[in-house]
């Protein structure tokens, strides 16, 4: 459990960065994201998934 916190506190912190760091440009490609097709977003959302799927994959062995 304490790893699973780890993680996702390090994931709370990547995620938030771009935010602190310029929120003029989040609220740009929060705009641009709101205007994408949902198909879009679902498969950028799918390879997403992939790729952290594989980054696990990679950390364990």
């Amino acid at each position: 459990m304490d790893y699973f916190l780890s993680v996702m506190g390090m994931v709370m912190i990547v995620e938030g960065l771009p935010y602190f760091a310029s929120p003029e440009h989040m609220r740009m490609w929060l705009q641009k994201l709101l205007e994408l097709p949902n198909d879009v977003m679902r498969k950028v959302g799918f390879f997403m998934m992939l790729a952290g799927l594989f980054l696990v994959y990679l950390g364990k062995g």
